[in-house]
């Protein structure tokens, strides 16, 4: 980096849930990786205040933010203008070159609070990323103010009102990449040489998930897998007891930290949808049954599922249309049929966008004018046109 240049400082609003924090982190690895320093705007949430603390090198900001649910309306407006409030405090006291949002409730305010200063000169460049084909509302809302937005599947731009929109993928955590698997089944407990199922309901939905797969194991107790079901908190002692029951060998937890070695570890996946999960199964070539949570904003979850799907990266099964015999089938299919296998692992290899990451830091300090081009390599940018959508024209979401 040019020596006469001072050290970059961005700010990421990434809070919320972890399919916006863990996109973040990614980031700002690369981000930190090339001489910035980083600040960290997340939500009070048990989800951001556990992921953060295996952090370091980074200043962490709570907001006193919450989402909009059931019609809290009073207490949503309250706590955005009180996170108004605390981002253009934290901004006060070291101005950030550059703000990007992450999407979420915790990402409005810090993005107005840079873009509207009162004062010109502490006005900074802002940037979002929008990880689902089908845009949440704080991202649609911000869209508009931002200097570039970036998004995880090139259908998603026609959906967003921005000066510039960049599709560039989901960035994932460096350490999400393709693993010796019976290394990671060693690593977590489990033989090493047998099939090993995966089931994962995210930090949220995962009680109707775990019905499903409770419901499919005794079509399933012959066969010689063994299981490691993340459950969530409230399911876990029912999810164990039903594993006991019919003699199926499984490693049951309420959550994982370790999330790049239960992915590596496993032989085929059970996952909702959400797009920081899917960018992470296609970093590991892992086939997948996706089961979009039902209840996701404007069921953005079905729509990035069906992507994969159409594409060949995954299977695709609905809740609502569920069965033991259908889940099992689709089970068996994705351990057991080498050449179905194999299809689902290049079609995964086309989504998997690696340099996503390295390409937002490299778009938000040129932009910011703090580091000179020559530093950078130039961006792999070949997701634009390997992609599923830049082959085939698929179905419009």
């Amino acid at each position: 980096m040019n020596s006469n240049l001072k050290r970059p400082f961005v700010a990421i609003a990434c809070g919320g849930t972890g399919g916006h924090l863990f996109p973040g982190l990614a980031v700002a690895d690369q981000l930190k990786r090339h001489g910035c320093d980083v600040a960290l705007l997340i939500s009070p949430k048990d989800v951001d205040q556990q992921a953060v603390q295996s952090v370091s090198g980074m200043e962490m900001f709570t907001l006193p933010a919450v989402g909009l649910q059931n019609g809290n309306y009073v207490s949503f407006v309250a706590s955005f203008w009180n996170s108004f409030r605390a981002a253009r405090r934290i901004f006060q006291q070291r101005k950030p070159d550059a703000v990007l949002a992450m999407g979420g409730f915790t990402s409005a305010p810090p993005v107005l609070a840079a873009k509207f200063h009162p004062a010109k000169k502490h006005r900074s460049k802002t940037f979002l990323h929008e990880s689902n084909t089908i845009p949440g509302k704080a991202n649609r809302f911000l869209a508009r103010f931002v200097d570039e937005a970036f998004v995880g599947f090139p259908e998603t731009a026609a959906r967003l009102t921005a000066r510039k929109i960049t599709p560039t993928g989901t960035p994932v955590r460096p350490q999400f990449q393709v693993r010796d698997a019976a290394r990671c089944r060693v690593a977590m407990g489990l033989d090493a040489q047998r099939p090993t199922i995966l089931v994962v309901g995210g930090s949220q939905g995962a009680t109707g998930l775990n019905a499903m797969v409770l419901s499919t194991l005794p079509l399933l107790a012959k066969k010689n897998w063994q299981w490691l079901h993340l459950t969530g908190t409230n399911d876990f002692d029912k999810v164990k007891a039903a594993y006991a029951a019919v003699g199926i060998n499984a490693t049951v937890r309420p959550f994982l930290a370790e999330m790049d070695l239960a992915l590596g570890a496993a032989t085929a996946a059970v996952s909702r949808a959400g797009a920081s999960s899917l960018a992470e199964i296609a970093a590991l070539r892992l086939p997948s049954l996706l089961v979009p949570f039902p209840a996701a904003a404007d069921n953005h979850q079905f729509f990035n599922g069906r992507i994969y799907a159409l594409s060949g990266a995954a299977r695709l099964l609905e809740q609502k249309d569920s069965t033991p015999e259908k889940m099992a089938a689709i089970l068996v299919e994705l351990v057991e049929d080498s050449l179905a296998r194999a299809k689902m692992n290049v079609a995964l290899a086309l989504w998997h966008a690696p340099n996503s990451a390295a390409q937002i830091a490299a778009s938000i300090l040129r932009h910011s004018h703090k580091v000179a081009d020559a530093f950078w390599d130039e961006a792999d940018t070949s997701y634009l046109t390997r992609g599923p959508a830049g082959q085939k024209k698929l179905p419009a979401v």
